[in-house]
């Protein structure tokens, strides 16, 4: 067990009758890559800007490098890089203005002379686009500049919120070897996102349903303590129809629809021809679809414990 960077205990945020984060509690390890996954409206925004001392928490605590957050939220922001949904970049200054005025505001003495810009430049891909006005780069591009203006002090702590939302998948999987390069450097790296893909890449997760957690621990781990039973996906043209039929079925623990698959956990001990030879006697002969066994990803996961958690109405994990 490493040392934790940040401590969070308790914390609660509530806007009226709404609590957006309800009573949560975790810890982070220094130098690790860890991640706050939820839907949309889960809390995982509210969570991290109280984090970076940028909302007041209406109960509980926190702590980072061994700062109350809630007491000295001026001196945790010295200690943290922050990248917003919006990548709050200005659009009518070049990549190096926005680079020089974003360390300027964290006193960054990197981005002072255009040869520590240079560097910080050249670690995230951009040599070349210094002088690119930051309206005209494209987003997968706009989301690396986001990216160096929020290191340019080289903080002990990186909040991204979402930095991948928007983008297409080959500036989301460059973007995430930059977001490991920073952490084998040293970097503790906290990142929010709705996609489960995304948080195969982090040490640790979170996984955050109406402002609660209701699973922790790292992706594998989860996967083997949560998902028990064999996982088979089912695809295609007969497989929309198995839905209708699966729901009163003792041997099926879960399904879910994934695109025009379905994915289907079954108790213990079932094979593919098992499998196979059930759905034929529930769906008929006439019915065309594959059956594959798979492992199990982190979306059967959030599926299976937000499926249990609404129905049991509590945290289980």
């Amino acid at each position: 067990m490493g040392e934790h960077i940040i401590e969070v205990n308790s914390l609660v945020k509530r806007f009226g009758d709404f609590t957006a984060v309800d009573n949560v509690s975790f810890s982070v390890e220094r130098g690790s890559l860890f991640g706050l996954l939820g839907a949309n409206g889960a809390g995982k925004t509210t969570l991290i800007r109280m984090l970076c001392g940028l909302m007041i928490a209406d109960a509980g605590s926190a702590s980072l490098a061994g700062i109350d957050v809630l007491k000295n939220p001026e001196e945790v922001k010295k200690r943290i890089g922050y990248m917003s949904q919006r990548f709050s970049l200005y659009r009518d200054l070049t990549a190096d203005e926005n680079l020089e005025f974003f360390g300027g505001l964290y006193g960054s003495r990197d981005t002072v002379g255009a040869a520590g810009r240079s560097r910080i430049f050249d670690s995230v891909g951009l040599t070349g686009m210094e002088n690119t006005l930051a309206g005209d780069l494209p987003g997968g591009i706009s989301q690396r500049l986001a990216l160096a203006c929020a290191v340019s002090h080289n903080p002990a702590v990186l909040f991204l919120d979402e930095p991948t939302a928007g983008v297409d998948p080959v500036s989301r999987r460059r973007f995430w070897d930059l977001i490991h390069e920073r952490a084998e450097e040293g970097t503790t790296v906290v990142v929010t996102t709705h996609y489960l893909d995304e948080a195969e890449y982090c040490n640790d997760i979170v996984l955050m349903h109406s402002g609660r957690i209701v699973a922790d621990g790292g992706p594998d781990e989860m996967k083997r303590r949560i998902i028990s039973g064999p996982v088979f996906e089912i695809s295609g043209s007969g497989a929309s129809f198995l839905e209708s039929v699966l729901e009163d079925e003792s041997w099926v623990v879960e399904f879910s629809l994934f695109g025009d698959s379905i994915h289907i956990q079954t108790v213990e001990g079932m094979d593919s021809e098992g499998v196979k030879t059930r759905l034929l006697t529930l769906a008929g002969k006439t019915q065309d679809f594959s059956i594959e066994r798979i492992t199990p990803s982190l979306e059967d996961v959030f599926l299976r414990i937000i499926d249990q958690s609404e129905s049991e109405g509590e945290e289980i994990i």
